[in-house]
């Protein structure tokens, strides 16, 4: 009995692949990648035209919140993951400070189930800790991990008490992730400028000693009870020598805003920019560049957090923190690869491999033979402005309004299968499926097939 068997030929591509950009032809069945370099006269069901175009893996964004349940005025799972898609996003990792928390493993699966009916992409969901959760966290099965908030946040997903902190990093055995901005400092902070209203003091009241503190104070956890932790995200130049030691254990990521924006923006952006961990300065934004590009921080993500316009425009410090990103994310650093500060096989490493290998991805991140086909092509040399009006996450706002990038998606594919495109719009079938998490293939650190540490 023969099965049948479903073929695509991504044809004439510039195929970023994990150590070099070649052109060629890329062949997939049943939505897996079977052969880089194929005959452009392979047997394929589809033939997909890519005209010399860019054809990258799809990005993974591992630090979102698409506010549902509970916020879903906001965002939702529907309208982010259109976003996700439009913007290259194939996959994304969210975080668990929904309403109710996703802090047990039975929220996590109801999380999952709401995902199966309204994502267009594939997707994960973090277990947060609380002071007195550890069975929970244990209990969790097929999650990225854990996600501690250090500082920023309310209610039961606030951990600061090292005891409970101690418990979490000893106890359980899932990869940890943590906000870190020590709230004893915060709260000094902020005391000593109650009564501001004055955005700038945004930043003053979550300054880089708050950053610092929490993450060595993480870091150490982590050099100790030895889980793989993750730092999300770095904000400034002060923890880069915590997390630099290169640790088998430890990794790190940084996000567009921390990047593009700075306190001399606060004046022209307004609260928009308003973000937990805070934007620093223009020299924090140099020195995270150059940590990212040696290797010190391994990934770029988004920390997608929208807020209506209305709530934004709040006077401080009743306007929240938190922007939306993951539309345009990847052709930030399109358009940076266009101005030659980095390359495409370095984003395609940060905002695709680094991010499955840190996070035990099964089969996702990288084009190469065995992975799925989860791919966005791209236009290098377009032109594109962002607009408000434009996004297609439910908040309808950018804080890079305005801006107009060079290098931008055109078509985005999950398992070969086309789920957005610049001529088509968006698939009329969703074909996001929850990730499939293997943590005993050792992390960032560990070769990509998971065998040993580097």
């Amino acid at each position: 009995m023969t099965t049948q068997t479903n073929r695509t030929l991504f044809l004439d591509a510039s195929l970023v692949l994990p150590t070099e950009v070649r052109r060629g032809a890329l062949l997939v069945e049943d939505g897996r990648i079977i052969e880089i370099d194929a005959s452009p006269q392979s047997t394929a069901d589809q033939v997909i035209q890519c005209d010399g175009q860019t054809l990258m893996p799809g990005v993974i964004d591992d630090q979102v919140h698409f506010r549902e349940p509970g916020l879903t005025h906001k965002e939702d799972l529907y309208t982010a993951s259109r976003a996700c898609a439009a913007g290259g996003t194939t996959a994304f990792l969210e975080m668990p400070n929904t309403k109710p928390p996703a802090v047990t493993a039975e929220g996590v699966r109801a999380k999952d189930s709401i995902a199966a009916e309204k994502s267009h992409v594939h997707y994960g969901f973090y277990i947060g800790a609380t002071p007195d959760n550890v069975p929970e966290l244990n209990a969790a099965s097929n999650v990225p991990g854990i996600k501690i908030f250090i500082g920023s946040s309310t209610g039961n997903l606030l951990v600061d008490e090292q005891a409970a902190l101690e418990r979490i990093f000893a106890e359980t055995t899932l990869p940890i992730c943590a906000h870190c901005e020590d709230e004893t400092t915060v709260r000094a902070n902020a005391e000593k400028l109650s009564g501001t209203s004055n955005l700038h003091d945004h930043s003053r009241i979550r300054d880089e000693k708050a950053a610092i503190i929490a993450t060595t104070r993480a870091v150490d956890l982590a050099n100790r009870h030895q889980p793989r932790f993750h730092v999300l995200p770095a904000s400034t130049a002060a923890e880069l020598p915590s997390i630099a030691n290169q640790s088998p254990y430890i990794t790190a990521e940084v996000c567009p805003h921390h990047l593009f924006f700075n306190v001399d923006d606060y004046d022209r952006l307004g609260s928009r920019i308003q973000m937990n961990p805070s934007i620093k300065t223009a020299t924090d934004n140099q020195k995270l560049w150059e940590a990212l590009q040696s290797n010190v921080i391994q990934v770029v993500a988004t920390d997608h957090a929208p807020h209506t316009l209305e709530e934004k425009a709040q006077p401080y410090p009743q306007s929240p923190s938190g922007l939306p990103a993951v539309e345009n994310s990847l052709a930030l650093f399109l358009n940076q690869v266009a101005s030659g500060k980095c390359t495409l096989t370095q984003v395609a490493s940060w905002m695709s491999d680094a991010p499955a290998r840190v996070w035990g991805i099964v089969g996702k991140g990288r084009i190469e033979v065995g992975y799925d086909a989860d791919l966005v092509l791209v236009n290098l040399e377009e032109e594109r402005t962002i607009r408000d009006e434009a996004q297609h996450t439910k908040s309808r706002w950018s804080p890079w309004n305005g801006e107009t990038l060079t290098g931008w998606p055109v078509a985005t594919f999950l398992r070969g299968i086309e789920v957005w495109s610049k001529a088509a719009g968006f698939s009329s079938i969703r074909h996001g499926e929850k990730l499939l998490f293997d943590h005993a293939r050792g992390g960032y650190w560990a070769t990509p097939d998971g065998i040993g540490i580097r």
